[in-house]
């Protein structure tokens, strides 16, 4: 007997429905690309420029890319690589993203012998989200009558006990703008790495070291205090947050030019979809006007990018530290 075509397709409709009723929650939120709850982890204490990305972000894409909560979950310690290594097991289900630096992927497995996570396997790039200029700067221990970076450096080297310079982790790129100066001057600097910009600016602010190097934004609300002097900005170009503030290769070290981002980071396995939609959001958050202003504050440019642009961009930084880090020399037991 012949089969009734409309019979035939309502049949084929019933039982799609059936499927999709019988699917578990979790997957039919991949294959929307949303999730029910999101958290952003980021691998440096509250209150820093990175944690200001993603709890803006958080805040704008609750609702829509995750539809219940969206959280940043703060993992400070080892330089950023615990929330690389928490991120790495996580499910791939959208449910987690890594916000990092791009030095925990570019400029870490080049000094890390042992690094427990693959930089460019371990973690799927999602999208770009500000970039920004590290700054070196001085407190209360160096004297006001230095007022740039060779000034710096002579009171360093005449005042071998105080002189030193704190970053946010060993082996971070404000690391190597410290490692850098030294190595161009011959001068003797002691690096001191802390947990994040935090608590190694409130130690210059104390007195406790001389300099910092970190994101140039962690300085200047200080700096318009008159708590602290930002000598020099690490980009190829000053600035628009610090205008006043010459850049590295203004004050002697042409060496020393480049620019940071963070960026956010799906586990490996992520499905493409999951990874699109999030990318998406967090596009669309980072062009919203407010969350510009906010991150303007904090001398961040808020920069979204497709996971392929981002991809390109961490493979070229992946390449671009190999060569400083040998000349330099540095070294890290993990």
């Amino acid at each position: 007997m012949l089969c009734n075509p409309k019979r035939r397709e309502v049949v084929v409709a019933s039982s799609a429905v059936l499927f999709a009723s019988a699917m578990p929650t979790l997957s039919r939120a991949q294959a929307a690309g949303v999730v029910d709850n999101l958290r952003i982890v980021y691998g440096f204490p509250a209150g820093s420029a990175g944690d200001s990305v993603g709890r803006r972000v958080a805040e704008k894409i609750k609702g829509e890319y995750a539809r219940v909560s969206a959280v940043v979950e703060n993992k400070p310690g080892a330089g950023g690589r615990i929330a690389v290594d928490t991120v790495k097991p996580a499910a791939p289900d959208g449910q987690t993203l890594l916000l990092t630096p791009h030095s925990m992927l570019s400029v870490y497995p080049h000094i890390y012998a042992k690094l427990s996570y693959n930089a460019l396997e371990d973690v799927i790039p999602v999208s770009l989200g500000a970039t920004f200029s590290h700054g070196l700067a001085v407190g209360p221990k160096v004297p006001a009558e230095v007022k740039n970076v060779k000034e710096f450096v002579a009171w360093c080297k005449a005042n071998p006990k105080d002189a030193s310079f704190g970053s946010p982790g060993a082996g971070s790129t404000p690391h190597f703008m410290g490692a850098m100066i030294e190595k161009s001057t011959g001068v003797e600097i002691k690096h001191v790495p802390y947990r994040g910009s935090v608590p190694g600016v409130a130690d210059v602010l104390g007195g406790q070291i001389a300099a910092m190097c970190t994101p140039i934004g962690d300085f200047i609300q200080h700096a318009k205090a008159g708590k602290m002097r930002i000598l020099a900005s690490s980009g190829a170009t000053r600035t628009r947050f610090t205008p006043d503030v010459p850049t590295m290769t203004e004050s002697g070290f042409p060496n020393i030019a480049f620019e940071e981002w963070f960026a956010f980071f799906a586990p490996k396995g992520t499905p493409a979809a999951v990874v699109n939609a999030a990318s998406a959001a967090i596009n669309k958050a980072l062009g919203l006007a407010d969350v510009k202003e906010g991150l303007a504050n904090l001398g961040l440019e808020a920069v979204g990018s497709s996971p392929g642009d981002l991809g390109r961009m961490l493979k070229a930084e992946y390449d671009r530290w190999g060569p400083i880090v040998k000349a330099i020399g540095f070294t890290a037991e993990s």
